[in-house]
């Protein structure tokens, strides 16, 4: 039933064959360069974008012109399926950050898609659910935590739900800088840092170009406070 190309995270991850053949064949492919948007925030529109073979950044504006680094989204998830639910403007701008192939399904088809798939629909009311679950444990980290705590945090949301596990550990080979490493934890950078060297030097993680390796996976759950929160 499950396909190994797609992380069982991802929503071409959580559908079983049949449906994951019919929402691509609905679909359009697309090669999109490295650095390109293909949803901007507040743009009226109402197509979804399947990540095919990609890695995207997910990002809003903050009042001061920066852009603040929200989630990451890698092969296999969906963007975009607010917009083509409810018309609404799109509420965030995804950015890839390496050449990427993305599928792109227009809203008619995408419902058409959901009510001849119930089980379909399910997974993306389910994605929604986990999305917004993770957007106000965020809030809660960030009024009640200190910064090693979210961290650690958010590097074991990223991990268990995109990792690949190898001889050394779960592999994070998400392409994130140190500064949006920060905003995803809500974090100065230099106390980011610091939060990684600590990390580090218990060795609980070990970081190299471009990656993240969780060694001690039970050490880096201790730290992040996981199994006392509600």
């Amino acid at each position: 039933m499950d396909d190994p190309s797609w992380l069982p995270g991802t929503f071409l991850g959580r559908l079983e064959r049949t449906a994951r053949d019919r929402l691509l064949a609905a679909a359009v492919r697309r090669s999109v360069r490295e650095s390109q948007v293909v949803l901007r925030e507040g743009v009226l529109e109402s197509h979804v974008v399947v990540l095919d073979d990609a890695l995207a950044k997910v990002t809003v504006a903050m009042a001061d012109g920066r852009q603040a680094l929200l989630a990451i989204r890698m092969s296999g998830d969906i963007v975009g399926e607010i917009s083509a639910l409810n018309g609404t403007p799109r509420t965030a701008t995804v950015t890839t950050c390496r050449p990427s192939i993305v599928r792109i399904i227009h809203r008619n088809e995408f419902r058409a898609f959901l009510r001849g798939n119930p089980d379909a629909a399910m997974e993306v009311a389910g994605i929604v659910a986990d999305r917004l679950r993770w957007a106000n444990r965020r809030r809660v980290d960030f009024a009640s935590y200190p910064v090693k705590v979210r961290l650690a945090r958010v590097l074991w949301e990223i991990a268990t739900a995109y990792g690949r596990r190898d001889p050394r550990g779960l592999v994070i080979n998400v392409r994130l800088t140190q500064g949006e490493l920060a905003t995803l934890c809500g974090a100065a950078e230099i106390s980011l840092q610091k939060a990684l060297g600590n990390l580090r030097a218990a060795g609980i993680i070990a970081t190299g170009y471009r990656e993240i390796v969780v060694r001690d996976s039970d050490g880096l759950r201790a730290v992040a406070d996981l199994d006392n929160s509600l």
